[in-house]
């Protein structure tokens, strides 16, 4: 607890400290019925009154015990009971009698106590011996007269830790630095906060991180700087795990608001603001979305008007729709924007344009010409300060233009190295693809964080089983596999997939326009992926799962922007199908439009009929997961659509049809093509890591999950390759069988590909996770 240790071996206290242990870690209580609870504890007679105040404290809603003190209570029960015969055939309430008589060299419950104890047991609904079956299991003896109904799970068959550093790759010291950071108290999760008192400690939370360093992450050494982009993207995939709030804030100030200064400004933009960026002396904001035109930036209404006679530029917001909005670090604590602008010079409008514009005095009041207002309790982010910001007629100086790609003379006379105004917007928005890398890294931390909470949960969590004998785990369910275990591969896949495109991003191993739709894509299908897996993994964990203090429904409320933040998804989604279509571009002119799609699709057919038997119907284990074969499918999915795609806009534009408008039209189809495309880059990345790893334990654990997630991902979308002929309805029943085997194969190992991803318990901080 943050401001209460108490001695775990106090006798008064010992009989309580399973139903304490319980009800915090059981996650079924409100916080109704703890108060209820600690009323009913202290009315009773007979027990010490230090006692009744440690009770009360333990069972604070408002102040739950941390990870650290949770796993200290359930040594303490387990040190003691390894004394006693067969502690997990008895009841509770006795139980409770065996443990403090061991405990107390043989003094046993007083009758208060013992009251106490049955009476508080029925009110948590802690009957029978299976809340002394959870609290025991690790310790529970293997004799031949004992039934171990709670067993311990076995050994992982593979080193965690190998696969821990595989998984974090070059990057593996930088983020066991954040982990290591992240175990401080002020780090710790707190329930009850109101939106003030979060945005306060999100705050001081990201002050911590910049005195650690990591604000400076990428930027030039003269300035503080030190490590790479791909660093700081490692970092921020460390943060995911933790809370949103906080990665939020982070992105904002280091990413948005210093990465933009960083990549669109010259060395004087550099030597003026990037050290107390870094330092989080001067926090900022990044002033993109408007309110009436979201993800169309390139339509955005703010002006910034240059004036030759005063050498400075008027930042203007014509109308309350081209309001700054949905702005972090606006509400409260930015001091200054990047902020977003058509460029006026001359009468001639330029395009969009970025500027460092000040809009706080360092006391926080507000800026003369600027207004700010609050946009209030959200959904989830509540850490975050998000508002909204309108200039009228705001002068700025000359240099507040931020000039890597443009430049405009004192008499006004615009130059650019870039000609075309499109191109120029778009290599502008293109140095901050950085954003988009680092929420799709993000959404899959968040997703493992789910996915580690409710697959722990589900092992030690039992219910039904066979009359007269032991309840099941519910990992142990076929069904609860199906859950949680396919996504757990995709999960892996997409990890991997996000790690070797930061490294394309870091190293420039992609062009330009190729890395953009990648991380598009990557942000898309993440982030949604991440969405499916938090809320399953909710369901999957019951009404313990719906409670804030086990984490999972806060976490499903924060990543939820992920789906609309640096983009919504939908239109990420069609930005990578038309990049996709103009890889075609220069065959569709030199050849008959329907021609060209002819010829792909028909070599694309014969290729894979060739070489895969799925095609004629082979329903074999072995030629189901082959990795070549299912690969092939994926690539085959991916042109089929393409092509179709291509051929469904030719028609429409030879009909006269406007093609803004032919797209809008095949919308669904672009989609369907875009995660087509995604799920192949993902499954390809993720197999060609694997296949580097030598042979071994480890590498055939990480088979098995790719085979899973190849083989779950062909499923989930049966029905389309049984209507295109690549699969027959034989092949479409084995693939159920091998995924649902898969799965259970996978299930012995699921505690430990969790513990894979390293997240420290205090970051966790679920009590039904510990």
């Amino acid at each position: 607890m943050a401001t209460i240790r108490l001695e775990l071996d106090d006798p008064h206290l010992l009989p309580f400290l399973p139903l304490i242990y319980l009800a915090w870690a059981d996650g079924e209580l409100t916080e109704d019925e703890i108060n209820s609870i600690c009323a009913e504890f202290d009315a009773l007679d007979g027990i010490d009154q230090a006692c009744k105040e440690a009770f009360n404290r333990w069972l604070d809603p408002s102040d739950p015990p941390s990870p650290p003190d949770m796993k200290a209570i359930l040594r303490q029960i387990q040190a003691i009971s390894e004394r006693l015969p067969s502690p997990e055939t008895l009841d509770l309430g006795v139980f409770a009698a065996e443990l403090t008589s061991a405990g107390r060299d043989g003094a046993g419950l007083t009758d208060a106590e013992r009251k106490a104890v049955q009476r508080l047991g029925d009110r948590l609904g802690m009957v029978g011996n299976e809340p002394t079956r959870a609290l025991v299991a690790r310790s529970a003896p293997t004799s031949a007269n004992t039934v171990v109904v709670a067993p311990v799970e076995p050994a992982p068959p593979f080193d965690v830790r190998a696969v821990a550093r595989w998984r974090d790759g070059g990057r593996a010291d930088i983020r066991e630095q954040v982990r290591s950071l992240l175990r401080e108290p002020v780090f710790h999760h707190r329930l009850g906060l109101s939106i003030s008192e979060q945005r306060v400690l999100v705050y001081e939370q990201t002050k911590r991180l910049a005195e650690a360093g990591f604000g400076r992450l990428g930027m030039p050494e003269q300035y503080g700087g030190w490590g790479t982009a791909g660093d700081f993207i490692a970092v921020f995939s460390v943060l995911g795990h933790h809370d949103l709030s906080l990665l939020t804030k982070f992105g904002v100030q280091f990413g948005l608001f210093g990465g933009a200064i960083l990549r669109l400004g010259t060395e004087r933009h550099h030597a003026a603001y990037l050290a107390e960026i870094g330092s989080f002396a001067l926090p900022g904001c990044f002033a993109m979305s408007e309110t009436d035109h979201g993800s169309n930036v390139q339509a955005l209404e703010t002006t910034a008007t240059y004036d030759a006679g005063s050498g400075t530029f008027e930042v203007h917001t014509p109308h309350a729709g081209a309001r700054k909005d949905y702005i972090g670090n606006a509400a409260l604590h930015g001091r200054a924007a990047v902020v977003f602008a058509q460029l006026i010079t001359n009468g001639t409008c330029h395009g969009v344009h970025a500027f460092i514009v000040p809009v706080r005095a360092e006391d926080g009041a507000t800026l003369p010409g600027v207004t700010i207002e609050d946009d209030g309790p959200k959904a989830g982010l509540n850490g975050v300060d998000n508002g909204s910001i309108g200039f009228d007629s705001v002068r700025v100086p000359h240099a507040s233009l931020l000039d890597r790609f443009a430049a405009v003379e004192a008499d006004g006379t615009y130059t650019s190295s870039i000609p075309s105004e499109n191109k120029r917007f778009f290599t502008t928005i293109g140095a901050l693809v950085g954003g988009r890398i680092g929420v799709a890294a993000a959404s899959i931390s968040a997703a493992e964080t789910a996915l580690t909470i409710a697959i722990r949960y589900g092992v030690k969590r039992r219910q039904f089983g066979p009359e007269g004998g032991p309840e099941r785990a519910l990992m142990d369910y076929r069904s609860h596999q199906q859950r949680l275990l396919p996504r757990l591969a995709t999960t892996y896949a997409y990890r991997f997939a996000v790690e070797s495109v930061i490294d394309d991003f870091t190293e420039r191993r992609l062009p330009q326009r190729e890395l953009e739709a990648t991380a598009a894509g990557l942000k898309a299908f993440g982030s949604w992926h991440a969405n499916d897996t938090i809320q399953e993994c909710r369901e999957a964990c019951g009404g313990a799962g719906y409670l804030a203090v086990n984490r999972l429904g806060p976490l499903k409320a924060d990543a939820d922007v992920f789906q609309t933040f640096e983009g919504d998804n939908v239109v990420l989604a069609q930005l990578v199908a038309r990049s996709l279509l103009s890889d075609y571009s220069q065959q569709f002119n030199e050849m008959n439009l329907l021609g060209t799609i002819r010829f792909i699709a028909s070599k694309a057919l014969a290729t894979v009929r060739e070489a895969n038997p799925i095609v004629i119907g082979g329903a074999d284990e072995d030629e189901l997961r082959d990795r070549d074969r299912y690969l092939e499918l994926f690539r085959w999915r991916e042109e089929h659509l393409l092509a179709a795609l291509a051929a469904r806009l030719k028609k429409r534009i030879d009909q006269g049809i406007d093609s803004t408008a032919a797209f809008a039209d095949v919308q669904l189809h672009a989609i369907a093509t875009a995660r087509a495309h995604v799920e192949r880059l993902v499954l390809e990345r993720f197999a060609a890591r694997v296949d580097d790893l030598e042979q071994g334990p480890e590498r055939e654990i990480l088979d098995m999950l790719c085979d899973l997630h190849a083989l779950s991902t062909l499923e989930a979308d049966r029905g389309w390759f049984q209507e295109h002929g690549q699969l027959s309805a034989s092949a479409s029943k084995g693939l159920r069988r091998i995924v649902t085997r898969l799965a259970a194969e996978v299930r012995t190992s699921a505690v430990p590909l969790t513990d894979a991803f390293a997240i420290p318990d205090e970051v966790i901080g679920a009590p039904i996770a510990m």
